[in-house]
């Protein structure tokens, strides 16, 4: 949420108090205050458009039960996610890790500043440690050095490291992980270079 947002919905969720004789507004009242404002803070600048504000049936319900997911909640919201993953039609669910590791360093891609027509890149070292040549690296997702190194590269952990890039919410519901592939961020094969970096042993993230 933008600052200057702040002070203008504190604003104006007081005014939904005033105006309802001092009592409480309801939850409902609150979330359409909350939409409002946000949708008014926001323009489209470019590929940014507001309709990114939307949220889909699976963002909808990890804003709901914020907090608190129940497993029936967790377990449907996976079962559905699992269902949008689409594997390369070649078969093939790896491809070099050269690519991969440009792809991770890349932070370019669907901003407003950003060319419609230019290749995304994943950004991947905002969130995690990837090489141990790489000094600087975010840490709110898991370390994912020696990640090969450490699982192997069976058939079963290429499918399973394709899924979790191409739509992290297929095995963790409401995942901060991007849904690279199910969002149309990254494409097939950029995420099979993304899955060589992970699992190839001459990668720098197997050394």
């Amino acid at each position: 949420m933008q600052p200057k947002m702040i002070p203008a919905l504190a604003l104006a969720l007081c005014g939904i108090w005033v105006a309802g004789c001092a009592t409480r507004p309801s939850d409902s009242e609150t979330e359409r205050a909350v939409a409002e404002m946000i949708k008014a803070s926001f323009k489209t600048r470019g590929q940014a458009t507001v309709a990114r504000l939307n949220q889909d049936d699976a963002q909808a319900l990890c804003s709901k039960h914020a907090g608190e997911l129940p497993k029936d909640v967790s377990d449907g919201i996976e079962k559905a996610q699992q269902a949008t993953i689409r594997y390369p039609s070649s078969g093939k669910l790896t491809g070099d890790w050269r690519e991969g590791e440009r792809i991770a360093q890349s932070g370019v891609g669907k901003q407003f500043t950003d060319a419609p027509t230019r290749p995304a890149g994943g950004s991947c070292y905002n969130c995690h440690q990837l090489s141990k040549q790489e000094l600087s690296f975010g840490t709110i997702g898991p370390s994912l050095y020696q990640f090969g190194k450490q699982r192997g590269a069976s058939e079963a952990i290429q499918k399973y490291t394709y899924g979790k890039i191409y739509n992290s919410q297929a095995s963790t519901a409401c995942s901060n992980m991007p849904r690279f592939g199910h969002n149309g961020v990254l494409t097939e094969e950029q995420i099979t270079h993304l899955v060589a970096l992970l699992l190839d042993h001459d990668s720098p993230v197997n050394k």
